[in-house]
């Protein structure tokens, strides 16, 4: 019977973990990403405006699915937390810049707050096989 095994999957490219998770973690052929908000990794500050924090979201999502040897393009599963859904038109249109065709599964919903006061955040799951 083999052992089973979790990787866990972490990078200075995107913001260090602020809690009880992991960046990513890999079993098997799948890489779970953690959310992400627009934290600059660099400072671990909030970037300013809704516009700023999508691309770093999804620059922070890049980062972490290349540190697991993996792209976006991998993306099988995205789910975008807004406290204004009224931003979602935004989130598609960087969304476009960061995933190419054929797009992932993805979910968007409408939170009251995110840790940190932030805008958006975004997690996703990645299939490497």
């Amino acid at each position: 019977m083999s052992k089973r095994t979790k990787t866990i999957i972490s990078t200075p490219k995107a913001p260090a973990a602020i809690g009880t998770y992991s960046q990513a973690v890999r079993c098997a052929d799948t890489v779970y990403l953690s959310g992400q908000i627009g934290l600059d990794p660099a400072s671990m500050q909030l970037v300013d405006g809704i516009d700023a924090q999508i691309e770093r979201v999804f620059a922070n999502l890049a980062a972490v699915a290349e540190a697991a040897g993996a792209s976006l393009a991998d993306a099988v599963r995205v789910t975008i937390y807004l406290t204004d859904l009224a931003h979602f038109a935004k989130v598609n249109e960087v969304m476009a810049k960061y995933f190419p065709e054929p797009f992932p599964a993805r979910a968007a919903i409408g939170v009251a707050s995110l840790p940190r006061g932030a805008l958006v955040e975004a997690d996703a799951v990645i299939w490497l096989g």
